[in-house]
């Protein structure tokens, strides 16, 4: 049963920049589903509005089986959050900081009493629940403001860039609460991320989403596969960028319409060149450069990953759109000026 669902669901802001564009998608219960995309994409203000913090300019959206612009209040009491900036009392106790939000949900103390019990045990925090969080790692507050989230029980969490920070052992703990949330508990999960491995390793389905716009969505496998076949990277020996773009035009030019070669797409000042058997192209691939004058430093040969279904769908590597927050940025302030003049 779908907890989450949007159509066309699209903001605008000052009449100019789509931070969302248009957007469809669902999420069922006990899901965890990934929006994976660099800053700047979108994720955040999906999140934004699905939990009712703004509203949307077009479209539509349910979370629990009510419209987030007409049952604001219904949504929220079904939905925990967890924001990129940990939103902890660093001056009170754990238990304190839990106890305040059983207030928010209008818990009686007995719940809360047992919800603190329940989610101490469960992100791992036993031992710590009276002690002051300034005295928490960066980790132990993560966990700590997930517990938060989770306080009053809610069939959908939002967890906006979690592990952001984390060192990589943090990172991996924290995916397992996560995990359990889902498989255990039947929590929807809405996880938002930059790091290819944690949407790989975490989440049911991803969906990639680029300049406010989903591009796909599929199971890891499922977006993979849509590849077909291997990839083999070619690298220049030019360190000059008009020269390794010069290379990557050349080398293109010289693979397009090979039958061996599906697809071809510029990275980085580097080709990527898609094959359905990259053993048995690489040596047609070298011939054809030779051929051509072409020098290649390296040559690479990968099975589809995450970082080639992201350049196939958008063009680029989620590194490479990594200024798009600057750019978002600055097309709001500019709105904004003008705007205000």
């Amino acid at each position: 049963m779908s907890v989450i669902g949007t159509r066309g669901l699209t903001k605008i802001y000052n009449g100019e920049v789509r931070a969302v564009d248009g957007i469809d998608f669902e999420v069922e219960a006990g899901e965890i589903f990934a929006f994976l995309g660099p800053n700047g994409a979108g994720k955040t203000t999906t999140i934004k509005m699905l939990n009712t913090l703004i509203l949307p300019t077009s479209g539509s959206a349910t979370v629990a089986g009510f419209d987030v612009v007409k049952h604001p209040a219904e949504v929220r009491r079904r939905v925990g959050y967890a924001a990129q900036d940990v939103g902890v009392d660093e001056r009170a106790t754990g238990r304190e900081n839990l106890t305040l939000y059983g207030h928010f949900y209008r818990l009686d103390n007995r719940r809360i009493r047992e919800r603190v019990k329940e989610l101490f045990e469960l992100v791992g925090l036993n031992g710590y629940e009276d002690k002051m969080v300034s005295s928490y790692s960066g980790g132990m507050r993560k966990r700590l403001d997930l517990a938060m989230g989770l306080i009053h029980q809610p069939q959908v969490i939002f967890l906006d860039e979690p592990t952001t920070g984390l060192d990589p052992q943090t990172r991996v703990h924290l995916w397992d609460y996560i995990n359990k949330l889902a498989k255990t508990m039947g929590v929807a999960v809405f996880l938002t991320t930059h790091y290819m491995e944690e949407a790989d390793r975490l989440a049911d389905r991803i969906a990639i989403i680029d300049l406010g716009k989903i591009r796909t969505i599929g199971t890891s496998d499922a977006l993979k596969k849509s590849i077909g076949g291997d990839v083999v990277t070619l690298t220049p020996p030019a360190e000059k960028d008009e020269e390794r773009q010069d290379f990557v035009k050349r080398a293109e030019a010289a693979l397009s319409g090979k039958p061996f070669v599906t697809e071809t797409k510029p990275s980085d000042g580097q080709l990527a060149v898609y094959v359905k058997d990259g053993a048995a192209a690489i040596p047609g691939i070298m011939q054809i450069m030779g051929s051509q004058g072409i020098e290649v430093k390296t040559i690479a040969m990968s099975r589809p990953s995450l970082d080639d279904v992201f350049l196939k769908y958008t063009g680029r590597t989620i590194r490479a759109q990594e200024g798009t927050q600057t750019t978002f940025v600055q097309m709001r302030r500019q709105a904004n000026r003008r705007r205000n003049r």
